[in-house]
């Protein structure tokens, strides 16, 4: 049983990725889903089409490579976060469509627990700020809009669950309802410090704990996938949300270890091993992973629009055909002319959590061309990474020197180095690029017995590309300095 495969369910798109134990990539297939955003702030998914990608996916692995089928030895699970659907318990029919986590629906029934004070408990029992991005307002929507839905769930027939838990539920034919800690720990519903669902959070919420689906450890016994899948009975046995899973991908388990992910968002995490740091910057405290019971946390930043300013620049008014191009269209000029771009499509995260600021590009002059806007959403990416940076170190007290980084985004030569230049820090980027799928894969082959443990997966981790700060560090502060002023006044 030399390959492992993950299953890695996006923002935007459904993907298997098929590993040799050595890390390396066998097979990719990989299908887009859609978004939609019935309102202003609004994002949902349609859950059927999370689960006919997710099929789809894993039909076109099984049938171009059946040969070695049979040496799949574990299958590992990575999502999206915080999204979260809500399902009929005998049927597996959702009641509304998947609630993704940009939707921001919730903002002032936020505003209302913050000012009956329950952000406090909020941070101390599941160590995240009241924010529309997690799953628990989004739950609490779905059962006080549907009609009948809340009667349902104190009846027992409907279930919540975030991406994982549906996957599992149907991949399984409703025969696991079962989440991991990671996942569990992003619904503002866990109490990260007891590892279990609180009374008190889902009093707070107006949501029955029957709806919840049991927490498992990260490497568990989470079910096997239906025969007809593969002609055999698969064993699920490893699942992380895709930031925490990124994390073990980049080898990262050790503490003060840091990784940076620039996909749909930028997910910025710093291992703090088994202590449990509150945030006094507004970062949020996260499980890492929990293998029975002992459990390490991480501080956490996320942003939540990094790729998606490239994604605006090129649907949106057609500045160039494929991202690939931004590169040498960044490297063309000399300087930014001024330009700044703050992407903040879908509001503000971390360290300023404003849900109601919205996108600008700001500094143009006649003399702006494409390629300076181009030039500054990718500076972007260091800009808000260094928001993040600056707030890890002075909550953690130590200082990065290091950052592992993964994603799309990596792929782009002017973004890494001036993300060097920016943070002043060496940037890796890993042989695997496929990080997340590769730490859902980790986890499942520790299940699998073809690892000892995490430890002896992440000693594998190699660097394919290495950038060092190269630019004069008074220019750098001075640009991150206009970048700072722009954000206090959106």
């Amino acid at each position: 049983m030399s390959y492992l495969l993950s299953i890695d369910q996006g923002t935007s798109s459904s993907r298997a990725i098929l590993f040799h134990e050595n890390g390396d990539v066998k097979a990719v297939s990989q299908q887009e889903i859609r978004l939609f955003y019935p309102h202003n702030g609004w994002v949902e998914h349609d859950p059927h089409d999370l689960i006919k990608g997710t099929l789809a996916v894993l039909k076109s692995i099984t049938t171009d490579h059946a040969d070695i089928v049979s040496q799949i030895g574990r299958i590992g699970i990575t999502n999206q976060r915080e999204t979260v659907i809500v399902w009929d318990r005998k049927t597996g029919d959702p009641v509304y469509n998947a609630i993704v986590w940009q939707d921001r629906r919730t903002v002032d029934y936020c505003d209302f627990l913050k000012g009956d004070g329950c952000e406090d408990i909020v941070r101390e029992k599941a160590g995240l700020l009241l924010d529309p991005y997690f799953s628990a307002t989004k739950i609490r929507w779905i059962l006080q809009n549907v009609e009948g839905a809340m009667e349902r769930a104190k009846n027992g027939d409907l279930i919540f669950g975030t991406v994982d838990s549906y996957l599992i539920w149907h991949l399984t034919n409703g025969q696991a309802h079962v989440t991991d800690s990671t996942n569990a720990s992003r619904t503002m519903l866990y109490n990260i410090k007891e590892l279990k669902w609180d009374n008190e959070l889902f009093s707070i919420f107006d949501i029955p704990m029957s709806m919840a689906p049991m927490v498992c450890s990260n490497i568990s016994d989470f079910g096997y996938i239906d025969e007809a899948i593969f002609g055999r009975g698969v064993q699920i046995g490893g699942v992380a949300g895709d930031q925490q899973s990124a994390l073990i991908g980049q080898g990262c388990v050790q503490k003060n270890m840091a990784k940076s992910t620039y996909g749909t968002g930028c997910f910025m995490l710093m291992n703090m091993g088994e202590e449990f740091v509150v945030s006094e910057n507004k970062m949020l405290t996260t499980i890492t992973c929990n293998l029975n019971g002992v459990v390490s946390y991480a501080l956490e930043g996320s942003i939540f629009n990094a790729g998606t300013a490239v994604q605006f620049l090129r649907d949106n008014f057609s500045f160039f055909d494929h991202a690939k191009e931004t590169d040498e269209m960044a490297k063309s000029l000399s300087d930014n002319g001024g330009v700044y771009f703050i992407p903040a499509f879908t509001g503000l995260g971390a360290p300023y959590w404003n849900p109601n600021a919205r996108g600008v590009i700001a500094g143009i002059s006649r003399d702006t061309k494409k390629e300076h806007v181009v030039r500054a959403a990718l500076e972007a990416q260091a800009y808000q990474t260094r928001d993040l940076i600056s707030a890890m170190e002075q909550d953690s007290g130590q200082q990065l020197d290091v950052l592992r980084v993964d994603g799309g985004l990596v792929a782009n030569d002017f973004m890494c180095q001036f993300l060097s230049d920016q943070l002043g820090v060496a940037i890796e980027v890993p042989r695997v690029l496929e990080s997340t799928a590769w730490g859902a894969a980790c986890l499942a082959g520790v299940h699998a017995g073809i690892f000892e443990s995490l430890e002896d997966a992440s000693s594998r981790w190699q660097c394919k590309k290495r950038y060092e700060p190269s630019a004069d560090r008074k220019q750098m502060d001075d640009l991150y300095k206009q970048w700072c002023g722009l954000i206090q006044k959106i």
